[in-house]
């Protein structure tokens, strides 16, 4: 009997990861995330300063180089946990978001038909441990997942100053069969 479980052992070991999927890498040498962006994205990682007061972050500066377009406008919105803000694009501008609080899901697709990632999904995640900027560029599908327990608060710095009378803005709900991406039981619009 005891040599009947012992070759049981391996077997379970051996069909069991036979049905498994390996995690791919999510970092390289330097720490740097391995995940895809879809094309025209980019991160820059902010400058945290503490101190026994406090902290303070910095949120945007024309001299890191990071985004060619100037600082023109920018506003703060809102999340509420668990909602999912999208599907949006721009043709006009560019969005530049930075998290002050909370958690977010960014989750990108790409209808543009010249661009080397066309067709593909990309998601990053975003939060107030981990100050970055992060650019979605124009002619890109995006949807903003809060993925936190409290208000997600977001600085934007779009490239160009909002239009009320004729605004940048295109939609479609977040359960469109025209984006091959599904938020699950979340609500939002």
């Amino acid at each position: 009997m005891k040599g009947a479980a012992q070759t049981a052992r391996p077997s379970i070991l051996e069909e069991t990861l036979a049905a498994a999927v390996q995690d791919q890498r999510t970092v390289d040498e330097q720490r740097r995330s391995t995940a895809p962006l879809l094309d025209g994205m980019s991160f820059y990682d902010s400058i945290r300063h503490n101190d026994d007061r406090g902290s303070v972050t910095e949120i945007y500066d024309p001299r890191w180089g990071w985004h060619p377009d100037p600082l023109v406008f920018s506003y703060i919105f809102t999340i509420r946990p668990g909602i999912v803000k999208g599907w949006g694009l721009h043709k006009l501008h560019e969005d530049r978001y930075f998290v002050v609080r909370g958690e977010m899901e960014l989750v990108t697709y790409d209808p543009r038909s010249e661009s080397s990632t066309y067709g593909k999904i990309c998601k990053v995640y975003l939060s107030a441990a981990q100050p970055r900027l992060v650019n979605v560029p124009r002619n890109v599908w995006h949807a903003d997942h809060n993925i936190g327990v409290e208000d997600v608060i977001v600085v934007n710095l779009p490239t160009i100053q909002y239009d009320h009378s004729s605004p940048d803005k295109y939609r479609l709900p977040i359960d469109t069969d025209l984006i091959p991406y599904d938020f699950g039981p979340v609500r939002g619009w």
